[in-house]
């Protein structure tokens, strides 16, 4: 099968099985799934949560228990403005400017702008840890987005400026459901993970699979470049 077809079979195994949860339908987004709370949990068990300050999250719903979590763990958090539409494309969420009490709700996207301060790529510190929401991925480490390719260009822009690199582990959390076999097929900017964490398991991939390491430009349009100001200004 390939990606797309993935997704579908996921979105609609979630949606049958009642593991997703509020929004509904699954379908066209990064879903939110049963057992993301304990998933959140598993990872954070990990030396790798341990050891990292600052966490690069996706802003979806499965994820906002480890955005959450990281802040109650004294770890600065930065979201992605929603498909990068601003000069300044990032949330710093930073829990020393935060009163303990809102760390609930800071790090959800309908409060995280009373929270954080909006920065440009050049103002974000050294990441860590990055956190993906995923479709679909596999045991390998191959990740199946919701298709847009946000994540994996939020990467290549940290990457672009040596904020993260080969040494950085990137981690998804998922439902069990959403552990697939295979195979699928990786594109050069798609980013593999090192982490793949469920309710019930962590799974260190020790992928074989490259990590792109910038911005492949020949793979972006000119109006896509145009469309998003961080693109536009590390062309230049």
């Amino acid at each position: 099968m390939d990606k797309q077809e993935y997704r579908e079979r996921i979105w609609d195994r979630l949606e049958a099985e009642g593991i997703a949860r509020f929004p509904f339908p699954p379908h066209g987004r990064i879903p939110n799934v049963a057992g993301a709370a304990d998933a959140a949990d598993r990872l954070a068990e990990t030396d790798k949560w341990r050891a990292a300050d600052a966490v690069k999250a996706n802003p979806d719903a499965p994820q906002l228990p480890v955005r959450r979590r990281a802040l109650r763990a004294g770890k600065t958090v930065y979201m992605a403005v929603p498909r990068l539409r601003d000069e300044k494309p990032f949330y710093e969420l930073d829990p020393g400017e935060i009163p303990p009490e809102a760390y609930d709700s800071a790090p959800t996207v309908s409060h995280v702008e009373d929270h954080a301060r909006q920065v440009g790529p050049d103002a974000v510190d050294a990441i860590d840890l990055v956190v993906s929401g995923s479709v679909a991925v596999t045991e390998a480490g191959a990740r199946i987005g919701k298709g847009e390719g946000y994540s994996d260009l939020e990467y290549a822009v940290l990457c672009e400026l040596g904020l993260v690199d080969e040494e950085t582990t990137i981690a998804t959390t998922v439902h069990d459901a959403q552990v697939i076999d295979g195979p699928v097929d990786v594109d050069a900017h798609d980013v593999p993970m090192d982490l793949v964490v469920t309710p019930t398991r962590t799974i260190r991939t020790e992928t074989d699979y490259d990590r792109p390491v910038g911005i492949i430009w020949e793979a972006l349009s000119a109006e896509r470049i145009e469309e998003l100001p961080v693109l536009a200004r590390l062309r230049e």
